[in-house]
């Protein structure tokens, strides 16, 4: 079983999206049994707390089945308890190193390198207010690494 877990800041819209996404195209793909995938944020500031409105009805607009997520924070020992640990952006990667540490394994990775963009980030839609953006560019990320992977 490969375990991946999406990473953000909040765990609201981004890192959730590529949850939900990821796991969509697995399960319409007859893959869901071989992976574990779950997703976190590098902050606090929105534990507990359910998808962003706005993010999960883009999501809706493009039939992704959503879960009763709850915002939560990565901890330490899920270095050991992922094959890949996948960020959004430059911000998450910096508190990823805080808060895991090194990455001995090479496990860490944005999620845009798996993309024809490998440089790119994907744009935090709390700030930029394009959410239907930043669904299409998880979703190509969410293709991509899947195809990486195969």
């Amino acid at each position: 079983m490969i375990k991946i877990l999406f990473i953000c800041h909040g765990n609201i819209c981004r890192s959730v999206s590529a949850e939900y996404i990821f796991k969509n195209i697995i399960d319409k793909e007859g893959l869901a049994d071989m992976f574990y995938v779950d997703s976190a944020a590098t902050s606090t500031e929105e534990i507990g707390n359910e998808i962003y409105p706005p993010m999960k009805k883009a999501l809706c607009s493009h039939d992704v089945p959503i879960g009763s997520h709850r915002a939560r924070q990565v901890k330490r020992n899920e270095y050991d308890e992922y094959d890949l640990i996948i960020g959004m952006d430059e911000e998450n990667m910096y508190y990823l190193e805080r808060i895991l540490g090194n990455d001995p394994e090479n496990k860490i990775h944005y999620l845009m390198e798996y993309t024809d963009a490998p440089d790119a980030e994907i744009e935090d839609p709390w700030y930029t207010r394009n959410f239907e953006k930043a669904y299409q560019d998880i979703y190509k990320g969410c293709r991509g690494l899947l195809e990486h992977i195969r």
